[in-house]
């Protein structure tokens, strides 16, 4: 179906992971899937979560993994079998160390820039011509190491910022199925 989505957010599963920065792809979808008051469901043929929801003239599929972070590629390529997605047609909601914490950019295609979740979903694609909404955690102080940095939950100094970025996230998701690329990045990557 020409107007179907499949909105799939990074994260490792379980609680041990939830509210680390690593997983703040995984809260987007929650939040998506809140708003519309579904429930994310295990999909009987993947690895994933997954509710349906109707946004306009759209249908999102939206989705979390099971796997761990660098396994995302394997459920998402099923669900986009399962739901007759093609690329273009899917956006993936990710950490980005890159950006100041509480930034979005919206992008189309690009690198993985040592993303491991994006890694596996290239590989398992063929393709990294897909929607990116990247969602800023910003860099680790000091020495730390990103891989630990990104495991850690975020500060309770920080949980309104990580607040506004989900919802921002959300929107920003919904902005860019009823609208267009470039109108989206108009708004979110100011």
């Amino acid at each position: 179906m020409a107007n179907t989505w499949l909105v799939v957010g990074l994260g490792n599963p379980g609680p041990t992971y939830a509210l680390n920065r690593h997983n703040i792809g995984a809260r987007v979808i929650e939040a998506l899937a809140s708003e519309a008051n579904a429930k994310l469901s295990k999909h009987k043929r993947t690895q994933a979560l997954v509710a349906e929801l109707k946004i306009a003239a759209n249908q999102l599929i939206v989705a979390q993994p099971t796997s761990f972070m660098n396994e995302s590629g394997g459920p998402t390529k099923a669900l986009a079998n399962f739901y007759k997605v093609s690329p273009e047609h899917l956006i993936v909601l990710h950490d980005e160390l890159d950006i100041e914490l509480g930034a979005i950019r919206i992008k189309f295609a690009g690198g993985d820039n040592g993303h491991n979740g994006l890694k596996s979903i290239r590989k398992s694609l063929g393709t990294g011509d897909w929607y990116r909404v990247r969602l800023g955690i910003g860099r680790p102080p000091g020495q730390q190491d990103p891989a630990d940095f990104v495991l850690r939950n975020f500060a309770s100094s920080e949980q309104a910022i990580v607040q506004d970025l989900i919802a921002r996230g959300s929107d920003a998701v919904i902005q860019l199925v009823t609208t267009s690329l470039e109108e989206t990045q108009n708004r979110f990557n100011s």
